[in-house]
């Protein structure tokens, strides 16, 4: 397992927010990004560490996890509108009055680029690997690891079933509208896959499996209790099409699987 949920901000997103922040030039009005929490904690945290003010929209149907990480790191919040598109509608809004710098959570060149360590990275530790289970929502991690990889991996995309927004894409296609819902729906439902990283999905992508919701809380009930590792819902997606059978390995298939995720407030320790 790639443990993407122990990285600073709390998911992979970290490494493209680095990406964006690093090679563009940042105005002095700072950043903007939209995101269903992650992407937003991601740049909250990369902007503070550079010392340049931020501003992250969020939908109200972002964790509150997400949300309080995202305040923790010193960003200017506005939680607005009902699903990541409508957070994105009101961030680009933003970026025109402020002229501030717009930081796509998965349709931006950096964004991938910065993803795509993952795999640079993976390859490396795992160089003998056949198979990586990656959950998708706007395909920026599993863009920027397929471009690396570019075949010599059999990369399998992992979507929620309330939320088949590759697998709409890759059977008409081009990107398309898809239902946004789900336990994942705050990191894995936008309304439609980035069109920088579709080609790359064509060429080096397998078709997606899809897994239910409750593959998805089994997923993460095994990971605390094998690992007492925690993955927020769609931190487990990969996962969950391994132990669900979704993803059936043959014999002998060195499979990897990404955890991407633990924003969430599932594990509470009060209690106890």
């Amino acid at each position: 397992m790639k443990l993407e949920h122990l990285q600073h901000g709390g998911s992979f997103k970290t490494r493209g927010a680095f990406a964006n922040l690093l090679l563009r030039e940042v105005p002095a009005a700072g950043v903007v990004a939209a995101s269903g929490g992650n992407h937003g904690a991601a740049v909250a945290y990369a902007a503070r560490q550079l010392s340049v003010p931020a501003k992250i929209f969020v939908p109200t149907v972002s964790s509150p996890a997400k949300i309080r990480r995202i305040r923790d790191y010193g960003a200017d919040l506005v939680v607005t509108g009902e699903r990541y598109a409508d957070a994105l509608a009101a961030s680009e809004e933003w970026a025109r009055e402020s002229g501030a710098m717009t930081i796509h959570a998965y349709d931006q060149e950096e964004t991938i680029l910065g993803q795509g360590t993952l795999a640079l990275e993976l390859q490396r530790q795992a160089p003998q690997l056949d198979t990586l289970l990656v959950a998708v929502g706007g395909g920026g991690l599993i863009g920027g690891i397929a471009a690396w990889y570019a075949g010599s991996v059999h990369v399998v995309a992992v979507e929620p079933e309330g939320a088949p927004t590759l697998h709409a894409a890759l059977a008409a296609g081009r990107p398309v509208d898809a239902p946004a819902g789900g336990i994942a729906a705050d990191s894995l439902a936008p309304r439609q896959v980035g069109r920088l990283m579709f080609p790359i999905a064509q060429a080096y992508v397998a078709r997606p499996v899809l897994v239910t919701d409750e593959a998805i809380r089994r997923a993460q009930q095994s990971l605390w209790d094998s690992t007492r590792l925690v993955a927020e819902p769609g931190g487990a997606a990969a996962l969950a099409a391994l132990l669900s059978g979704a993803y059936v390995p043959a014999p002998a298939e060195r499979v990897g699987v990404v955890i991407s995720g633990a924003n969430t407030t599932a594990v509470n320790f009060a209690s106890h």
